[in-house]
């Protein structure tokens, strides 16, 4: 196939035509839609005069072509591999175009495809090109009026973007209906579903009186579980309200759920379409992790509606512009709902093990990327994660009023229109009248920045000075990088624990508590003043800025942060630091230091700390996280010394950890407190089992067998999952029997085996693949067992033979000719090879460089591919 080019974002141009309205009629058939599209034309007065109109289009047959009612001859346009194109045309006109398209056929589910029998759209990024020739881009938005055609018997629920306005019946058993939605939108925010389908009705009262209809609509046997969801949906739209003063604008709003579906959700206009595995939920069938999820993904989509629909992208270089802002205020939404700080600290350890190891891999590339090959492939960490992180730096610089500010001009100026980064940062910077043109560096510039700090402290002067250096690594875009303006929250702790009151030379009043210094310049000093004992530096608190700290903190400093910070984020730092600390020097040949046993019984047992709090800072660093500081990285060697760091801690503290798992053992309900002490039963009972013996397994079977929720369920049957004993077999076939019908459980009960560390398990996951509940087309089931292999199984994937990397190249071959958005996410886990040992490293690039000489690989295949190999 021909490669894909680079698209570059200084080559933006308008679009040579505007679009004032689309109708479309779908005439529904599983292997041949007809598509009729009506689109109003108009020649857009800021683009190159007499500029051809150019109509995007993939795998589509082409019927015919109409201009103001006259059917075009085919010499009158020129059909090309991406489209079609059309030239000396008036300056205002109707275009009808007809097409035929196979939803059956459409493995890769963009566009139009079949999902458990019904009809399913997905046009984010470019999937609308799919439908019908159109200008598939963010910045062309139109209002539609949209009408489906269907057999009535198996598919009579017939949904689109907006409200409904009309049904009717038509001959040969098939009926239809009519959708519009008034509010202009781009093509990637078109929704239709089509199938057999149940609703859970449920409606809710703006905060000026209107009455919006919500529904729920899945297949009528999980209808049962989709109360969660419609409970999260109200919740989301009451906080929006609240917290941003943004109503929902149409007169229904629906969510529906399929199985075949390759993100989370998405989120059209009034017509949300969710992965079902992110909708689903009861106590026997989610995890409180689960719970949480939906509710968050719930809102994610809901929020969208302004953030993404009501404003929308320029173009997919600002995709973070919808992304990166929406992620914080579902961050928000949730930490409101739950446990702040735990939720600040699962953020951040998201970030700190996917996104920075993407900062320093050969996808590195700016919140804004300057250029793509696929757009898919950016849909990224990077692009969402820390897109949501900069978000958060306004609100840092603002305050919360200040960021409200910010908000409420930038939809004044902006609803209804397609915009960029820029316009944001203007925005906040006008509402609060102040300069933020420093804020543009986070946006241009891929990397993550590391802050240096050193400390002196002059005591006949009662003088404390901290040094800031910041400075960023090169990476492929740029290798010499500008400051960036970095707010770092910070206290001074005196030997007592107390905080010291800060009061910077040259001001009158002393602060109490934290204060957040604002970094502008590559190298900058701060004088505090009063400062009678040398004091312990609490820095970055709550994580103010998306940056790699490094200050020469000992483990008796840690051991102090994590006894006495008033900042719940910094407690568990500190925790992480010290484990990690511990683990390198393991790596090093050295035997483990008793502080951190005790240290970690100290936190255990400090009745002042939540449980939730006190399970995530008691969670040693990941492996991947051990192997970012530890370079080259052994996978195996690393493994090792972490299991040997859980055995000693688990050793140490048996008793402790018991007792503990004992007394919280009667946890019951979904209520936070509940699901804080659940979390913290398991990560004790997970360090005991780490020792492997006969107590503490048959504690975990025990737990198995009589758990009456999933959350404590699955946290057992993953620890014995990694056991080599007779209940491990026992327990993975009892949960088979138990959720066999249950396709999202089924995925649970596929990953816990992928992500065994046991011989054998790649000759398991073989075996998984042919089970009747796997399907290679699902991107659920792939995630499940290849993903889970490939990214959460260091032990199995960096195999000293390469079996793993051989097998996962294998199927990242199979899934291009399928499905390439997936096998683009299965292939990153290779990419990384230079940062790993060298004969692993030879390896993981010989099984690189057979896929990128593979006949017929996909763009979103070789982009990631071409890069690593760089």
């Amino acid at each position: 196939m021909t490669q894909p080019q680079t698209v570059y974002l200084k080559d933006y141009l308008p679009p040579a035509f505007l679009v004032d309205h689309v109708a479309l009629i779908f005439r529904l058939n599983p292997s041949a839609t007809e598509v009729v599209s009506k689109v109003n034309y108009r020649r857009n007065p800021v683009a190159a005069a007499g500029a051809a109109l150019e109509l995007n289009g993939h795998d589509l047959e082409l019927i015919s072509i109409s201009l103001n009612g006259r059917l075009l001859e085919q010499s009158e346009y020129q059909l090309h591999a991406s489209g079609l194109s059309l030239n000396d045309l008036p300056d205002a006109f109707e275009l009808e175009i007809i097409t035929h398209c196979n939803p059956d056929a459409n493995t890769a589910l963009e566009g139009l495809y079949r999902s458990g029998g019904n009809y399913c759209t997905q046009c984010e990024a470019q999937g609308f090109r799919r439908i019908t020739y159109y200008q598939d881009r963010p910045d062309v938005m139109a209002t539609f009026d949209v009408r489906i055609e269907a057999d009535k018997t198996t598919n009579p629920v017939l949904l689109c973007n907006g409200n409904p306005v009309a049904a009717g019946e038509l001959e040969g058993g098939r009926h239809w209906a009519a959708w519009s939605d008034p509010f202009a939108k781009p093509c990637y925010l078109f929704a239709l579903v089509a199938g057999d389908l149940a609703c859970v009705e449920d409606s809710y009262q703006t905060a000026s009186g209107r009455d919006v209809r919500l529904r729920v609509y899945t297949e009528p046997h999980h209808i049962e579980h989709c109360g969660h969801a419609m409970d999260s949906l109200k919740r989301a739209m009451s906080w929006d309200e609240a917290r941003f003063g943004l109503e929902y604008d149409l007169d229904l709003f629906m969510i529906v759920a399929v199985d075949d579906f390759n993100m989370g959700a998405m989120e059209n206009k009034g017509l949300n379409i969710f992965n079902s595995r992110l909708v689903f939920a009861s106590p026997e069938t989610a995890t409180d992790d689960d719970y949480i999820a939906i509710e968050a993904v719930i809102g994610h989509e809901y929020f969208h509606n302004w953030t993404g629909n009501r404003v929308t992208c320029r173009d997919w270089f600002q995709l973070s512009l919808k992304e990166g802002l929406t992620v914080f205020r579902d961050q928000e939404f949730t930490a409101d709902n739950h446990s702040r700080a735990v939720k600040r600290i699962e953020d951040v350890r998201l970030l700190r093990t996917h996104q920075f190891a993407e900062d320093a891999s050969p996808m590195a590339h700016p919140i804004r990327p300057s250029s793509y090959m696929e757009i898919n492939n950016f849909y990224t960490v990077t692009v969402y994660e820390k897109g949501a992180e900069v978000v958060r730096l306004y609100q840092s610089l603002l305050g919360v009023d200040g960021f409200r500010r910010g908000m409420d001009l930038y939809f004044q100026r902006f609803d209804g229109q397609a915009v960029s980064t820029e316009d944001f940062l203007a925005a906040m910077a006008d509402a609060n009248e102040t300069d933020l043109s420093l804020m543009q560096n986070w946006y241009d510039q891929a990397g993550t920045p590391k802050l240096t700090v050193s400390m002196d402290y002059d005591a006949d002067r009662q003088f404390c000075t901290l040094h800031f250096t910041q400075s960023c690594p090169a990476t492929p875009e740029a290798s010499e990088k500008q400051p960036f303006l970095i707010p770092v929250e910070m206290g001074l702790l005196l030997p007592d624990g107390s905080e010291q009151p800060l009061q910077l030379l040259g001001e009158n009043v002393a602060q109490i508590g934290s204060r957040t210094l604002l970094l502008r310049e590559r190298e900058e000093s701060f004088i505090f003043v009063g400062v009678a004992e040398k004091p312990m530096p609490s820095l970055l608190r709550g994580f103010s800025a998306p940056v790699e700290l490094d200050y020469p903190y000992t483990v008796e400093d840690d051991a102090f942060l994590m006894s006495h910070d008033s900042d719940a984020f910094n407690r568990w730092a500190a925790a992480q630091r010290l484990a990690m600390q511990t683990l390198l020097a393991l790596l090093d040949g050295k035997e483990p230091d008793g502080s951190v046993a005790t240290a970690f019984g100290q936190l255990l047992a400090d009745d002042g700390l939540d449980a939730a709090l006190k399970a995530e800072a008691l969670m040693l660093p990941s492996e991947a996280d051990i192997a970012e500081v530890s370079l080259p990285a052994d996978p195996g060697r690393i493994h090792a010394a972490r299991e040997q760091l859980r055995c000693f801690i688990a050793s140490s503290l048996s008793e402790q950890l018991e007792s503990c798992y004992r007394d919280l053992s009667q946890a019951e309900g979904l209520n936070d407190e509940a699901m804080q002490k659940r979390k913290l039963k398991n990560v004790c009972l997970a360090y005991l089992v780490a020792l492997k013996n006969d107590k503490a397994i048959a504690m975990a079977s025990g737990q198995f067998h009589t758990a009456n929720n999933m959350t404590d369920q699955y946290a057992a049957l993953a620890l014995l999952a990694d056991c080599d004993c007779e209940q491990r077999e026992k327990a993975i076939q009892a949960f088979e029997q138990q959720f066999e019908h249950d396709a999202n459980v089924m995925d649970k009960w596929f990953a816990v085996q992928a992500a065994s560390t046991l011989t054998g398990t790649l000759d398991a996951v073989r075996l998984l693949m042919q089970h009747e509940k796997f399907d290679l087309h699902n991107p659920n089931k792939v995630r499940s067992v290849i993903g889970t292999l490939a990214m959460r199984n260091p032990v199995i994937f960096h195999a000293e033979d390469g079996s793993g990397y051989r097998f996962i190249a294998d199927q990242v071959l199979e899934l291009d000719r399928l499905n390439p958005q997936i096998a683009s996410r299965i292939v990153r886990s290779l990419m990384n090879w230079k940062r790993i040992e060298s004969r692993r490293s030879a390896l993981m690039r010989a099984e690189l460089q057979r896929i990128a000489g593979s006949e017929g690989l996909s763009g979103d295949v070789h982009e990631i591919v071409s890069k690593s190999l760089c």
